[in-house]
């Protein structure tokens, strides 16, 4: 079965989409990575070093790969802050795939500044930017930022690195319905079932970091996210059967013999 998810002029097989923070080196980010069958790979390019090549540098593990490099803006807090950012990351790398976020608190929730992350993706799809926008899940938000520019949304499941699995189901069905560009489900995903939960409310990707690198074994996780998002996808696509309030016989009573 085919099917590509394409965001912008880019296509990916894979509807899972790793990160490389909270691993304990860059080899086994590069396993698990590999493990998961992700074609993308987000990197907070303030943290993790893609640019600087006189020091360990995790892009030269991936060289051999077909992985993309999806820098992203994690801990900026100004849109001013991430349009710099991106503006020097795409100078040294020359990569234009980027996840825009800008984070409104950074002591407890880090939630995302809506409207700090709309004035940026603003201003950088003006700029050629293809932009993956990491957002609360509010649809009126999400179809503003699809608008601005935006080639796919990222509402957060629950709070990064929580681990607590999507916490309002309704809103990601609201948002795939609010906007044509692809929604993937970011922050919050603990566990495969939360990823295939995740592909059977329609949602076109899932990212997910914390869950695979934290876990007691990241490569199997990996693995295990990779599966969970296929399952999950193949059984949106099949279409479920209707709640019902009481048994249906599985067998027809019509004709029984005796």
């Amino acid at each position: 079965m085919s099917d590509i998810l394409k965001i912008g002029k880019y296509e990916f097989s894979s509807r899972l989409i790793v990160g490389s923070g909270k691993y304990p080196d860059f080899q086994t980010t590069r396993d698990a990575t590999i493990a998961s069958g992700s074609e993308m790979i987000t990197v907070a390019v303030r943290r993790v070093n893609i640019t600087n090549p006189d020091e360990e540098n995790l892009m030269d593990y991936f060289r051999d790969t077909d992985v993309k490099f999806l820098p992203n803006s994690a801990g900026c807090t100004t849109a001013k802050e991430a349009i710099t950012l991106f503006r020097l990351t795409r100078e040294a790398t020359g990569i234009d795939l980027i996840k825009l976020e800008v984070i409104g608190d950074t002591a407890k929730t880090l939630y995302p500044d809506v409207i700090e992350t709309l004035e940026a993706c603003e201003v950088l799809a003006k700029e050629g930017f293809t932009i993956m926008a990491y957002t609360n899940d509010d649809p009126i938000m999400a179809k503003r930022l699809e608008d601005a520019g935006a080639h796919a949304v990222m509402p957060l499941a629950a709070p990064i690195g929580s681990g607590l699995g999507i916490q309002n189901r309704f809103n990601v069905v609201f948002i795939k319905e609010a906007v044509s560009v692809p929604v993937i489900v970011d922050a919050g995903i603990g566990c495969a079932s939360d990823a295939a939960s995740a592909m059977e409310l329609g949602a076109d990707g899932v990212l997910s970091n914390t869950a695979i690198a934290q876990a007691e074994n990241p490569v199997l996780m990996a693995e295990a996210m990779k599966n969970a998002v296929k399952a999950g996808r193949m059984s949106y696509l099949a279409g479920r059967i209707p709640k019902r309030p009481f048994a249906t016989a599985s067998s027809p009573v019509d004709g029984m013999i005796f």
